[in-house]
Formats: structure tokens, sequence, C-alpha cells
């Protein structure tokens, strides 16, 4: 929908329209989030459980404006006069990704509101709305500044929700860590948009497009200097080698539910910043990013699954670091793409997507069981799972699925099928050496996929039987238990039905 007026002499208007039902998602999470904050106010601290149902009442909210969107073919704040290029737009790629982004919030706020006792509660709930809805605005940007602002806004909540658990030094120290390397990250990708506005004189993404093929031959190198600073900066978002060394120490220092919830939209975020300045704004550079996100993703891949083969099953936390390293090799399956489109198209995306869906449902599912069974081992050590199955059997028989979606093993028929798709991109796209370099790492992480699988169906050790009883008489919040059957439930009908999510792979979503 282009919203730019016409006056009655059919000279274009300066003034615009909004489209507010475009917009409506993103506003409608950020409109609940301040309304929160001032409850807060309000609400004695005994009625404080009341606004994590409000933050989840807003997510259930953003997810449903998202279907009168279906059609995917709505923008607004555009320029009236010259290209016409808008600032917002929601077509499919924007819808799914906000979908996506969300849900995984949405599932963050159930896993929270059983795990929010010794957190302040208003902050806690206003500061994940606030990054949901940064994260639900970025996928519809189509320019810079918009897409840095959304970026940040998803961003900075995130860093103060890391370190929100008071006088926990390990918390506080994922949050300091967090914080500086993101800062860094986000001074470069500045200083990356800086040059690439200089040499084009435009921020828009479509337009970019066009002007990056021209570039005057004085203004070529501060061009590419540029292009190349901005991808540094969604490489680290991404969690991709070598600016992935945030995430294992990150994840262990935050509360379970936000180290879900990085592992999947705070990954989403990167992911979508770097789709949309790749394939849309930088494809007079593809002979440049394709292969330098080809190497990214074969080193993130690989150092990934390198690192998690390293966990000691009795090291404390070595669950949540296992999960922490499973995401950076996820991350390098899905850069593969990404790297793709530089080659075959910006069809490949789909690809992504498809697979970035699978991931967020199984991880988040293994994350749900995670913090059941830290709620009577709060080590969560890989040894801790061992027997499970004698004593949460479903649980066991979740995470079990869970694990086996990553490994793409069946049952997890969805991510098997996830996983040959991004073969298949790197395959169509005559990357034949990094579809090589993924067959093998899926292999390996096989080994630490199944051996956790394996754990849990053994004899719990006769030295921690005694462990056993209190767990099973433990109550389970209600919201943790809809949690692990949601995303159970999900990943079921996905590998019953593939082609949900594996449609992606074949459309054009711009």
């Amino acid at each position: 929908m282009i919203t730019a007026s016409e006056n009655a002499s059919g000279v274009a208007s300066l003034v615009q329209s909004v489209d507010w039902l475009a917009l409506a998602p993103p506003v409608a999470v950020a409109a609940v989030a301040v309304v929160i904050l001032v409850a807060d106010l309000f609400v004695p601290e005994a009625r404080k459980p009341l606004l994590g149902h409000g933050a989840v009442a807003g997510l259930v909210a953003g997810l449903a404006l998202i279907i009168p969107l279906h059609e995917g073919d709505r923008s607004t704040f555009c320029l009236t006069t010259g290209s016409h290029a808008c600032s917002y737009t929601a077509d499919h790629f924007t819808l799914v990704i906000q979908a996506l982004v969300l849900g995984g919030a949405l599932l963050t706020a159930l896993l929270s509101i059983g795990d929010t006792r010794k957190l302040p509660a208003g902050e806690y709930w206003f500061l994940l709305l606030s990054s949901a809805a940064g994260a639900a605005l970025l996928p519809a940007a189509r320019d810079l500044a918009t897409l840095v602002i959304a970026l940040e806004v998803a961003s900075l909540p995130a860093f103060a929700l890391v370190g929100i658990k008071r006088g926990d030094r390990r918390s506080s120290e994922a949050a300091l860590k967090f914080f500086l390397s993101s800062v860094t990250a986000t001074a470069v990708m500045l200083l990356g948009v800086s040059f690439v506005y200089a040499a084009t004189g435009t921020l828009h993404l479509t337009d970019l497009a066009g002007a990056l093929d021209d570039v005057p031959g004085r203004l070529s190198t501060l061009a590419g200097a540029g292009v190349a600073l901005t991808l540094v900066g969604f490489a680290f978002k991404t969690a991709a080698a070598p600016f992935h060394f945030w995430v294992p120490d990150t994840y262990v220092g935050a509360p379970l539910p936000i180290a879900a919830y990085l592992s999947v939209v705070g990954k989403a975020v990167g992911f979508t910043g770097l789709i949309l300045v790749t394939v849309i704004a930088f494809p007079a550079y593809a002979d440049v990013w394709g292969p330098a996100l080809a190497v990214l993703a074969a080193l993130t891949m690989t150092v990934g699954n390198a690192a998690a083969l390293r966990q000691s099953a009795t090291r404390a936390r070595s669950a949540v670091r296992l999960l922490a390293w499973s995401s950076v090799a996820q991350a390098g399956y899905l850069l593969v793409p990404i790297a793709a489109a530089a080659y075959a198209g910006d069809r490949r995306i789909g690809s992504t997507v498809a697979y970035a869906l699978m991931y967020a449902v199984v991880n988040l599912g293994a994350f749900a069981v995670a913090a059941l069974v830290a709620r009577t081992h709060p080590g969560n050590r890989l040894a801790d799972y061992r027997g499970l199955y004698a004593t949460r059997p479903l649980a066991a028989l979740a995470l079990a699925f869970f694990l086996l979606c990553l490994a793409g093993l069946p049952p997890g028929i969805i991510g098997l099928f996830a996983k040959v798709t991004v073969f298949s991109a790197a395959v169509d796209a005559g990357l034949g050496w990094l579809a090589v370099v993924m067959a093998v790492n899926v292999v390996v992480a096989l080994y630490y996929y199944l051996q956790w699988t394996a754990a849990l169906f053994r004899a719990p050790e006769a030295d921690r039987t005694h462990q056993a009883a209190p767990a099973a008489r433990h109550r389970t919040p209600a919201t943790l238990t809809a949690a692990i059957v949601l995303t159970a439930v999900a990943g079921i009908v996905l590998s019953g039905a593939p082609q949900t999510v594996l449609r992606f792979a074949a459309v054009n979503l711009f």
C-alpha cells in the first residue's frame, strides 16, 4: 500500500498517511510493554505474577495482528518524490520472521512465568517485550537507519535481561561481556553504514542496490569498506565465528529463559538483518560477500561442533554450554543459503527461513526441558539428565525428540528435511566444498546429540538415585509444561507435514 497522498492538483504531497495495520504487530507489543511498566508501580507484590500473564497476552495479540496482513503487500513511510522507496514493508518475508520472533518471545514468556520469583517483575517483562518489539520491527525495515535502530531496540534490553539476576557475579560478568562486544560490533556497523551513505547518498535498501552498482571510481574503495564493515557487525549478531566468543558465557550467566530467547530470537534478528543488507541492498557486491559468508559458514559450524564435543558431563551448567555451542554450529548451517544466494539468486534465502523455523521450535523445546531439570538440579550438568526417563518419562521423550531433530535423525523428520534443504542450496549454487564441510559437521554433531539422548534412558547412577525422588514430587508450573507441550506438538506436526515450513525454500519471499 503506497501511503503518499496527492493534492487536488495531482502534485505529490509531503504529508503522509500511516498504515497502522502494517505497523500493528510491533506497535501492539511495545504498547503492552509500556502498560506493564506503568502498572508495576501500582500492582502489589503479591499480584506481580499478573504482569507476566499480561505480557503473554500482549505477545498473543501481536501474533494475532499478523493474520490480517497475510497478503504481504503493505508498505508505509514511503518517499513521496524520486524512487518512492519505503522504510517499512510488511511483505511475506517480514510476516514469517515476525511470527518466528513473537512466537519465540511468547514461549520465552511461558518459561519465565514460573522462574521470575527472585527477579524484578516489572522491569523483566518490560525489557522482554521491548526487545521483542524491536525484533518484530527489524524484518520490516527497508532502510539502514530503521534497520540499525530496530537492531538496537532488540539488543539493548537483552543486555539488561542477561544481567538482571541481582547479586549474581556470573550474570553480571555475562552481561558486561555481552554489552562490550555488542557495542563494539554496533560501532563497526555504524561506521560501515556511514561509509555506504557517503558513497551513495541514500539509506533505502532498494535504492542502495542501484547506487552501489554505479559508484564513481573515486568512491569505490569507500563503498567496499562500508559494505565489509556493515557485514562484520551483523556477523557478530548471528554468532558467526570468529565473532562468537560471547555466546557460551552469556548463555550460562543469563536466566535460562533469556538464554533460550537469545538462542532463537536474538539469532533470528542477526540473520534477518544480514539477509536484508546482502540480498536487497548489496547485490552489487555479491562476489565479495558470497565467498566471505561461505567461509564464515564453514568456520562457524566447525568451531561450534568442535567445542560442543569437548563439554564435560560433570561440569556445572554443561547442558546449557552444550546448547550454546550447538547454537553456534546451527548458525553455520543457517549461513549456507545466504552465501548460496550470491551465486543462485535470492530464492535460496527461503532455505534459511525454513531452517530457522525448525530450529526455533526444537531449540526452545530443548531449553524448556532444561528449565524443568534445573528446578531440581540447579547445576544443570549433562550428568543430571542421566536416567531422566525413569523420573520424568514424558520430558525425557520430548528432549530426545528435540535432540534428534537438531541432529537430523528420525523421528525428527523436520530436522532431516531442513538440513537436506540447506545442503541442496549449497550444491545448487556450486558450493560443493561447503556441502562437504556441512556433511562432515552433521556427522560430527551426531556424537554429542546421540550421547545426550542415550543418557536420558540409562539407569540412574547409584549415588544419585536419592535425588530422583524429590524430582518426582516437585510441582511443575503449568506455563513450563505448556511450553514443552507446545514445542513438542509443533515439532511432531512439522515432522508429519514438513512442507508447512519447507515450502518457504521454494518461493521468493520478497
